[in-house]
């Protein structure tokens, strides 16, 4: 998160006012440039007007189109327009922008998987009304060479659908059986093999029943549920890769002089990269020229930036704050320290694939009991009747209706209307058994800045200090961007001073700001720069003329309804803690303040992910909230995680739920959500377990014709989504 933010006034009465944001990349120069812009706050109707009338009046702009749903601009222009001036142009007009990936994007549109589901699941139920049509006829009382005649044509509508329908049920049985295992799909293929060979069967030997509408219904419920939870899921992974459409694209090298644009995977060893104020570091490298100040934040999770000069050390990600750098890359793509920690999500990857899931828990029991089932039927009524063709049918009887289409439904169901719930209030579910953990934490990590905190200083001194000090503070911090200055600046222009006439203002990179006022020397910036004795641990130091320096003191906010979390967490009997890497006093301060007793500071990421251990080996189960390269090792060991959407790409992928917005107060309404989520998939686990109760009698003794298969499969189907719905 970049710390130079100046807050800006909301362009349109709904709209709610927002930190503006530096762009984070240039667009490449290329005929009729095609550009696209994230615009998070914007909801309304005036929104849209006001920033295609904004854009569309911006020199070399040819079009400029507003989509409200995916909260995007896209934007054609001259090839000398860049993603940066139409963020700043935005930014003027009261909108936060950031720039987008466009070929990101148009990966994440690419949803192969999800129109396949669809596509299957739509020819499934258009072939099951079809043959529920025919069906019927034959259950109002056609017979002999009519009801041959529509078994037939039933069978020509339903053995294609099957086999193109059911691809998905076949390749996942396939899977598991080649290695040896069995899943919730063996039984449903193996239901729909033995009802084709079954009522094929029949229909050849003029027989009065056959499945083939029960089967076609059969898939498109199962279909119906798979794609629910594709669905919850695509959603969620979607907005978390438009969210990774936000990292650097493009980085300005120097070539023989010369200022040249290219994209962050052209860059080699030993490139000389222009890093300009506001910019992230798209390589490790070291400074060869320029001093500034670095923010480190997300990756170490230090609140204070640090002085950077020709000789020092930056990482890929840390953030230039005052003035030009050129780096010199030691390091470039999957090299670099951010890629190398990012690759810790893998090794705790494999870990949580070890998670049984409650439908994984099921299928262990239910699919072999339905397999013998159906074989013990099978044998029975050929002993009793000497009739491969009635034991034939009894078995996929059995088969048939005991297939589990509550129980393909009863997780997915489920899980959309929990998603559903969780994403209106800002939260995205990542990872598919991501509710089913989450419901049984008992114990809360939080890391500090950017998660518990905004990562942006706040002013606590405003009210000590004379009208003065106050006037000429401003009109220095008014030409500074560094972060104390403009949290100096908002807060003296808050409380109504007026800047003095402050003349020659000129800030010194790394160091501060300084001018002329009344024949004398001011400075405002650090505190050996203006003679004062450091001594403070955030603080910016003003100096007029020969006087004392007199320091303006900052905290690290709190985020949005972070006490809050805290208190309804504490409420429910869950522990928590803060971990940080940040120093001990600024640690301290923060926990005290929001009634936190357990804190750790200045804890390295193996420090942080080694605490996570120790807390599960007490028996609890952990969550994570974090959201830099620091906390990566402590989001994958956790037994679930959370990251805010203004943390690095890393963290992201890390985590199973992404935070959209800055108010904490979601996370603590997600473990009820949660609970309540696995309360209803254990009610509709008992729902299938009552109705298969009921229906294996009557498919054993051989009462289960066509018609009472439908009408119980679809009975218990609509009566699993139904109980789902409750969550809402």
């Amino acid at each position: 998160m970049t710390a130079a933010i100046r807050p800006s006034i909301s362009a349109c009465p709904a709209c709610v006012a927002a930190p503006g944001a530096q762009a984070l990349a240039e667009q490449a120069l290329h005929k009729d440039a095609h550009i696209a812009l994230s615009l998070p706050l914007i909801h309304c109707s005036a929104c849209i007007s006001s920033v295609e009338r904004a854009l569309t009046a911006a020199p070399g702009v040819k079009s400029a189109r507003v989509n409200l749903t995916l909260k995007r601009a896209t934007i054609e222009a001259d090839p000398a327009v860049t993603a940066d001036d139409l963020v700043r142009l935005l930014e003027s007009a009261g909108f936060e922008a950031h720039e987008l990936d466009a070929g990101t994007l148009s990966a994440t549109q690419n949803d192969r998987v999800g129109r396949d589901v669809l596509m299957r699941m739509a020819v499934a139920g258009f072939a099951m009304m079809n043959v529920m049509l025919l069906s019927v006829a034959v259950w109002s009382g056609a017979t002999d060479a009519t009801r041959d005649l529509f078994h037939w044509i039933s069978a020509a509508i339903a053995l294609p659908t099957l086999a193109f329908s059911g691809v998905p049920f076949y390749k996942s049985a396939w899977s598991a059986l080649r290695v040896g295992r069995s899943n919730m799909d063996v039984p449903i293929v193996t239901a729909l093999l033995l009802a084709v060979v079954a009522s094929v069967w029949e229909t050849a030997l003029s027989g009065h029943h056959a499945y083939f509408d029960a089967a076609v219904a059969l898939v498109f419920f199962l279909l119906t549920g798979r794609y629910l939870d594709h669905r919850t899921r695509a959603i969620a992974r979607s907005a978390a890769q438009e969210l990774s459409a936000l990292e650097v694209p493009r980085a300005t090298a120097l070539r023989e002089g010369a200022e040249v644009q290219l994209p962050v995977a052209q860059l080699n060893i030993g490139d000389l990269i222009l890093v300009r104020p506001g910019g992230r570091m798209p390589v490790d490298g070291t400074i060869v020229e320029g001093q500034s100040e670095i923010d480190r934040s997300l990756l170490t999770g230090e609140t204070l930036p640090v002085f950077a000069e020709a000789g020092r050390d930056v990482s890929a990600g840390e953030v230039n704050l005052t003035g030009p750098l050129v780096v010199r890359a030691t390091a470039v793509g999957r090299d670099t320290s951010l890629h190398r920690m990012a690759d810790l999500v893998a090794i705790a990857e494999s870990g949580r694939s070890r998670y049984t899931s409650l439908a994984d828990s099921t299928a262990k029991l239910y699919t072999p009991g339905v397999l013998l089932l159906s074989v013990l039927s099978f044998i029975g009524w050929y002993i009793y009747t000497s009739d491969v063709r009635t034991s034939l049918n009894i078995a996929a009887a059995v088969l048939i209706i005991t297939c589990p289409c509550a129980l393909g439904l009863a997780v997915p169901a489920v899980t959309t209307a929990a998603s559903g719930r969780l994403f209106r209030r800002g939260m995205l579910i990542k990872d598919a058994t991501a509710m089913e953990r989450l419901a049984k934490v008992d114990a809360v990590v939080f890391d500090k800045t950017g998660t518990l905190t905004a990562g942006t200083p706040e002013l606590t001194n405003l009210a000590d200090r004379d009208a003065a000090e106050l006037e000429v503070a401003l009109a220095l911090a008014q030409g500074s961007s560094h972060p104390l200055s403009l949290s100096l600046a908002a807060a003296a222009s808050a409380a109504g001073v007026t800047a003095a006439d402050v003349t020659d203002i000129i800030e010194v990179p790394g160091f501060g700001t300084q001018g002329q006022w009344q024949g004398r020397l001011v400075r405002l910036g650090r505190a050996a720069w203006v003679g004062a004795t450091p001594g403070i641990d955030t603080a910016a130091w003003l100096a007029l003329g020969d006087a004392a320096p007199r320091a303006f003191v900052f905290s690290d906010r709190p985020r949005p309804g972070a006490e809050e979390a805290v208190s309804r967490l504490k409420a429910r009997g869950i522990r928590v803690l803060l971990i940080s890497g940040d120093n001990a006093p600024v640690v301290e301060s923060l926990a005290q303040r929001l009634g936190i007793a357990e804190w750790q500071a200045e804890a390295l990421p193996a420090e942080k992910s080694a605490r996570i251990a120790s807390l599960q080996s007490e028996g609890h189960h952990v969550l994570m909230v974090g959201d830099g390269l620091n906390d990566t090792a402590a989001l994958t060991a956790a037994d679930v995680s959370i990251s805010p959407a203004s943390a690095l790409d890393a963290a992201r992928v890390a985590s199973d739920i992404v935070l959209l917005g800055s108010d904490l107060t979601p996370i603590a309404d997600s473990l009820v959500t949660a609970q309540s989520a696995v309360r209803r998939i254990r009610e509709n686990f008992k729902i299938a377990t009552i109705y298969n109760v009921i229906a294996v009698p009557i498919a054993i003794v051989g009462l289960a014709t066509p018609l009472v298969a439908a009408l119980a499969m679809s009975s218990s189907s609509i009566i699993v989504a139904l109980n789902a719905l409750r969550l809402k």
